[in-house]
């Protein structure tokens, strides 16, 4: 059989030359000619755990020769590859649409951060931009020379400002919203700093008061602050009377109590700030809590009455004060504080804390 291999290398190559093939990894080599061959009819043992490899014809290729038993194949080479690098992700305040802020007669808008705000631009004869936030969001105030852009530069220097406003304004209409009054029998609504309870009686009607207040009941608590029940307002109205005769019942109570107690803050603090009051108006004003002129006459929101007696106090002495300054100059305040030293307490309290909706 070797001498018909030998033929077959001999016809392919004619040259003679002796073409051998590397041995595969753990295979025994191919003995050159020159080697001692094995006598006839015996086959050389091979080394333990080793093949023999044959040799392939030129133009024929290999097939790689199968592992030794109790040996593994050599493990391909593993090129190492970079992990793609992906694109880093989009931050989520730029997924999501930008808070908004528009006032009712909003005609320009500013992107202010990541908040869009839609502001009333009015045009004026003044010397200076000026910009209020309240309830409906952002007015602006500016010189009709002054230009768009340079209008919205002083909004975007003052961002921080107007942002922090915004916020607050929404903040406290949404408390408002929450707290807004549904009247019915049992309906409960600040007074005094306290709670009140509306109870329908037909019988107050017979009696011409119209509503008469109940104490509240103390708790048996160690703290004498808290109540068992809260303070209850008997309005004379029956069972079956509609949400719009229960309010102006009860407002109409109010109203009567408020000036009846404002008359008596008044009496109060005039002897001690020296001066003499003239007459007493009800405001129902959403945005202002008194005035006072220099005639004596003072105007108070009777909506006080749902504060706690500090606080109408404080708005009392105020307007009492300009009876003797007429500004809000550090001399005003000082006259204030002769009387209410902690004015700034109970006056940030007011801007902080809305009156509930009553209609």
């Amino acid at each position: 059989m070797e001498r018909l291999v030998q033929l077959a290398l001999d016809l392919f190559d004619p040259q003679g030359v002796q073409r051998s093939v590397a041995p595969a990894p753990g295979a025994a080599p191919v003995p050159s000619p020159n080697q001692a061959k094995a006598p006839r009819g015996r086959t050389p043992p091979a080394p333990p755990g080793r093949q023999r490899a044959a040799q392939v014809p030129q133009g024929l290729k290999q097939k790689r020769p199968l592992a030794p038993i109790n040996k593994a194949l050599t493990a391909p080479e593993v090129i190492a590859m970079q992990p793609l690098r992906s694109a880093p992700p989009a931050p989520i305040a730029s997924l999501l649409p930008p808070t908004e802020f528009r006032h009712p007669q909003a005609n320009r808008e500013v992107l202010l951060g990541d908040a869009l705000v839609a502001y009333s631009l009015h045009r004026s004869r003044r010397s200076t931009i000026g910009f209020t936030v309240g309830a409906d969001g952002l007015a602006v105030r500016a010189p009709t020379w002054v230009a768009l852009s340079a209008v919205d530069g002083v909004l975007r220097e003052r961002s921080a400002w107007v942002m922090t406003k915004l916020v607050q304004a929404r903040e406290r209409q949404q408390r408002l919203e929450g707290g807004r009054i549904c009247w019915a029998d049992g309906v409960v609504l600040p007074y005094m700093g306290h709670p009140l309870q509306v109870v329908l009686d037909p019988t107050q009607s017979r009696s011409g008061r119209g509503g008469a207040l109940v104490a509240a009941e103390p708790a048996q608590a160690a703290d004498a602050q808290t109540t068992s029940t809260p303070a209850q307002l008997f309005v004379g109205l029956p069972a079956d009377a509609s949400a719009a005769q229960i309010r102006d019942a009860v407002l109409a109570w109010l109203m009567r109590d408020a000036r009846r107690y404002f008359i008596e803050r008044l009496d109060h603090f005039a002897p001690l700030l020296g001066v003499q009051w003239t007459s007493l108006r009800l405001s129902s004003a959403e945005t202002r809590w008194g005035s006072a002129k220099a005639d004596g006459s003072i105007r108070l929101n009777w909506r006080l009455v749902h504060y706690r007696p500090a606080v109408i106090d404080y708005v009392v002495a105020h307007e009492l004060a300009h009876l003797q300054v007429m500004d809000h100059s550090p001399r005003f305040w000082n006259t204030v504080a002769t009387v209410v030293p902690d004015y700034a307490e109970l006056r940030n309290h007011l801007r902080e804390e809305p009156a509930p909706l009553l209609d």
